[in-house]
């Protein structure tokens, strides 16, 4: 996190899902990110491994749809960014829209890009403290390159 005179830039991750990568959507759902003042500041593309997946998504690992987020995750490649802003993680959240693209608002990336609650397109962290822990998971501090 950086402090400038006026405002605390965040970062956050955001992960394009498989769905969208295979939909040919990254560049498009990352132009919501930088139209909205946030920006790219690493980014990877991945294959998740089984046990990366379920690693990364253990806070779900109790949860009924635990093995089909695991499987769709590995489904094919993602690219996982780090993204940086203010208030990174709320402009973030806002907007992927609601997790359910029926309920999501127009215009955001899942109203647009996902197909189901499960294909939604895209992930972000969902707290400064859990960006921390995922950026962390797919980034060394080197590969990271903030705007300020």
């Amino acid at each position: 996190m950086t402090q400038t005179s006026t405002q605390t830039l965040q970062q956050t991750l955001s992960i394009v899902k498989p769905d969208a990568v295979g939909q040919n959507q990254i560049g498009n759902i990352i132009e919501y990110f930088e139209r909205e003042g946030l920006s790219v500041v690493a980014a990877k593309m991945v294959h998740l491994s089984p046990d990366d997946a379920k690693k990364f998504y253990e806070i779900h690992a109790d949860k009924p749809f635990f093995g089909e987020l695991v499987e769709f995750m590995t489904s094919g490649p993602i690219l996982a960014m780090v993204l940086e802003g203010s208030d990174a993680v709320a402009t973030n959240r806002r907007i992927m829209g609601a997790t359910d693209p029926t309920k999501a608002e127009a215009g955001t990336v899942r109203a647009d890009f996902a197909t189901s609650i499960e294909r939604n397109a895209v992930h972000g962290s969902d707290s400064l403290e859990n960006a921390k822990t995922e950026i962390g998971f797919f980034f060394k501090d080197k590969e990271i390159f903030p705007r300020a």
